[in-house]
């Protein structure tokens, strides 16, 4: 099993929800984050003050997949975030060391 994260533009987060269903992935935890990388911010105007934005909002999307479908789960989550432009974000596959479903007591692949 693999835990894949993906940083991504949060305009593009019902693309990913949409291409990892497609796929059979049935759930994934969503969080808002802030942060920057090549990015580095941007400058804004507000009321006629200009102000700078240090951390862009993105959105962290974490699903766990079998072994099997993480290259096409991320596969999928790229071709749905790529716009080409800068600050499409990045995508990290961890391995999981176990799984438990709470409510039935499920483990490993059967819990997901």
């Amino acid at each position: 099993m693999k835990l894949i994260i993906a940083i991504i533009k949060p305009f593009k987060l019902d693309d990913v929800r949409d291409a990892l269903t497609a796929i059979g992935v049935n759930g994934l935890t969503v969080t808002e984050v802030k942060g920057y990388g090549r990015q580095k911010g941007h400058t804004e105007v507000y009321r006629g003050a200009e102000y700078v934005v240090n951390f862009l909002p993105k959105i962290k999307v974490e699903v766990a997949v079998p072994a099997e479908l993480t290259a096409k789960a991320v596969e999928v989550i790229q071709n749905a975030t790529r716009t080409g432009q800068i600050g499409d974000g990045k995508i990290f596959v961890l391995p999981i060391e176990q799984t438990l479903r709470i409510r039935t007591g499920e483990k490993d692949a059967d819990a997901l």
